[in-house]
């Protein structure tokens, strides 16, 4: 008999079917019932989530035969970890597969902030061309760029940041080997030296309000913070203030603390790009994500090591 699986989160079409032919799928989302869960929990052997999943420790014992928690995507800060380990529950993630495409859209974010790109937009729609003139915008190039978080993606996004002769620093919880780049302890210090600052770190308790007043006070009023790593570790509340009192100049999300919703006062600004947690949001990218938790499941009811378990 085919392993059965739960389906606890949306995915792509492509991943439900391809995870229909090898598996019996209970898709819990599609089940208004609050007892579906329960009565398939026996039979469930694994749990296919994605980066925005809420997997608990109380979520996790009401499923008394799950050997693995799949994520399509790289966060995996809403699964206790730990409370599945203590288990012997494996967990898995697709890291890589994403990071190019999370880089490119930091910068993309990066340039439509300072470079007006959709307020230009609207301005040739609306017919504005050749009536007022369009304000000046802020140059990249040659620009002090700060990175928090330099893992994969935070490195993917300063080689895209060297094209554009950016003078680059970073923060993380510890200075990396072999990296030349200048180190500061803390996003508050790091802020202080940059123009626009990248956000590209984990999600989680340990950076939940990361980056906080404090630390958006001392990247200045030319300054532009661009968020691609997870809402919360953005103190949502004080940005609002920030934006709205003109003590930073702008900002790029594609992240946000209560996903889906975003709080009205940021879409009401226009000095703010606002996207819908669509950074990794290729075909080709996603395409490789399903794959990837397709060959986790794959090698674990196989008995073969897994491709991606979480460090």
């Amino acid at each position: 008999m085919k392993p059965q699986i739960l389906l606890a989160a949306k995915v792509p079409p492509f991943l439900v079917e391809a995870l229909a032919q090898r598996y019996i799928v209970h898709d819990m989302l599609a089940q208004p019932d609050p007892g579906f869960v329960d009565r398939v929990a026996p039979q469930v052997r694994a749990v296919v989530a994605n980066g925005e999943s809420t997997i608990t420790a109380d979520f996790l014992a009401r499923l008394p035969a799950v050997e693995l928690v799949s994520v399509f995507g790289v966060g995996y800060d809403g699964v206790d970890v730990q409370a599945a380990r203590q288990r012997g529950i494996q967990v898995t993630n697709t890291p890589d597969v994403l990071t190019d495409d999370v880089a490119d859209m930091a910068m993309a974010l990066l340039l439509a902030v300072a470079r007006k790109v959709p307020q230009a937009d609207r301005y040739v729609r609306d017919g504005q061309w050749g009536r007022a003139a369009f304000p000046f915008t802020r140059k990249v190039s040659g620009a002090r760029l700060g990175i928090v978080g330099l893992g994969r993606i935070g490195s993917a996004i300063a080689q895209r940041a060297r094209g554009f002769g950016m003078h680059i620093a970073y923060t993380a919880r510890s200075r990396k080997d072999g990296i030349d780049y200048p180190y500061y302890p803390t996003p508050r210090d790091l802020a202080e030296q940059v123009d626009m600052l990248i956000v590209s770190t984990v999600g989680g308790p340990a950076t939940h309000g990361l980056i906080d007043a404090e630390t958006l006070r001392a990247l200045g009023p030319q300054g532009i913070l661009v968020n691609i790593a997870r809402g919360t570790v953005v103190d949502e509340d004080a940005l609002v203030e920030a934006l709205a009192t003109k003590a930073i100049a702008g900002a790029g999300l594609d992240v946000f603390a209560s996903e889906p919703r975003v709080p009205a006062a940021l879409a009401s600004m226009d000095n703010v790009v606002l996207t819908p947690h669509m950074a990794s949001g290729t075909l080709e990218t996603r395409t490789a994500m399903a794959n990837l938790v397709l060959d986790n499941l794959d090698a674990h009811f196989a008995g073969r090591p897994l491709p991606t378990p979480v460090p």
